[in-house]
């Protein structure tokens, strides 16, 4: 299972009243460390919609451990849990950079859809990357 990092530094705007990271940035947090997976292995999510292939979100969990709060450096690690022909299951840790600390864990899950939303096989491309 190869695994990416990206780091994300906590601004102001990511907390709640009390400077912890608001429950639901986590997946937003997610999904930029998805699309530099890809990236980073030559799949372009342009390219793919541009050929009418769309990624939709069908199942997302995370398990907070510990907050991330105001000021925090995260790193959140991605991997393929998992693959088939229409989907990918992504594994998600965010750690706090300072201590190494982990916060969140999260599992999100997407599926290649048409551009009407019908189920689409991944290209070959993108499956042979995803190891």
């Amino acid at each position: 299972m190869t695994e990416d990092r990206i780091e994300v530094k906590v601004y102001y705007e990511d907390t709640d009243c009390g400077g912890v990271v608001y429950y639901a940035n986590y997946f937003r947090y997610f999904e930029r460390a998805r699309t530099e997976y890809l990236e980073q292995r030559g799949v372009s999510l342009r390219d793919l919609m541009d050929k009418g292939i769309l990624f939709v979100v069908v199942d997302a969990s995370a398990h907070y451990r510990q907050p991330g709060r105001y000021g925090d450096v995260l790193v959140i690690e991605t991997a393929v849990a998992d693959r088939s022909a229409a989907s990918i299951t992504f594994s998600h840790q965010v750690k706090r950079k300072q201590t190494g600390e982990l916060l969140v864990s999260g599992v999100v899950k997407i599926a290649s859809v048409s551009g009407r939303l019908k189920p689409t096989r991944l290209p070959d491309t993108v499956l042979k990357v995803l190891v």
